[in-house]
């Protein structure tokens, strides 16, 4: 397998780093839909929660350490249980996906603009144009 210095020079810097902030997207879903799945039927074990979820055991138990780390579940002898500072967790994460979501649409209206000078769709449809495709074919 390659080092991530070895893949660099073959995909465009920014790839890279959107990939990994997608996969880190991917990590928080799990973790929200974890805790809420112990939110509504708690106490549960890793196997519960990975048939529930139909999730692998070792992706339910990473994200479990995770949420024990942070303090918003904590082991008991029938399974993980939430805690009270799962509601301050629910709280944070309201307002910090509020603000992604500023960054996004900020981000994606720069890459717009950047579209639309160069004449380049970029690979994403331009607001308000259904004959555009997703890859800007027509």
């Amino acid at each position: 397998m390659p080092s991530p210095e070895d893949t660099e020079g073959e995909m465009p810097e920014g790839t890279l780093l959107v990939d990994r902030i997608a996969n880190e997207l991917d990590l928080l879903a799990r973790n929200v839909d974890i805790l809420e799945k112990l939110s509504e039927n708690h106490p549960m074990g890793i196997i519960r929660l990975s048939e529930a979820l139909k999730l692998p055991i070792h992706k339910v138990r990473y994200s479990l350490h995770l949420l024990e780390r942070q303090g918003v579940i904590e082991p008991s002898a029938e399974g993980a249980v939430v805690t009270e500072r799962a509601k301050d967790f629910w709280r944070n994460l309201d307002r910090a996906l509020d603000h992604m979501s500023e960054l996004i649409q900020h981000l994606k209206e720069r890459a717009g603009a950047y579209h639309a000078r160069s004449g380049d769709l970029g690979g994403s449809v331009r607001k308000g144009d259904p004959s555009l495709s997703r890859r800007g074919e027509r």
